[in-house]
């Protein structure tokens, strides 16, 4: 099982996660992952990656968990948006 500090996160992955974020506001891991097409574990990984950078936050919306867009997030997701 790979450690936590090993995980390394793919920029397109990231960049789908982020512009999704956007467009639909607060949502749920598992919507999300099905909006953006990624399997749940590597939509969790990237997610909890970004949680540590402080680009997304998770929130209890309608009394369940939804990752939300931190404005740090919304920098960010521009930033790369214009590397592309």
């Amino acid at each position: 099982m790979k450690k936590e500090e090993d995980f390394h996160p793919n920029i397109k992955t990231s960049t789908r996660i982020l512009h999704c974020l956007e467009d639909q506001g607060p949502i749920a891991k598992t919507k999300l992952s099905r909006k953006t097409n990624l399997n749940y574990t590597r939509l969790a990984n990237h997610v909890g990656w970004m949680e540590k950078k402080g680009y997304v936050e998770s929130v209890i919306r309608e009394s369940k968990i939804n990752i939300k867009l931190t404005a740090e997030g919304r920098l960010f997701s521009k930033s790369i948006s214009n590397e592309e």
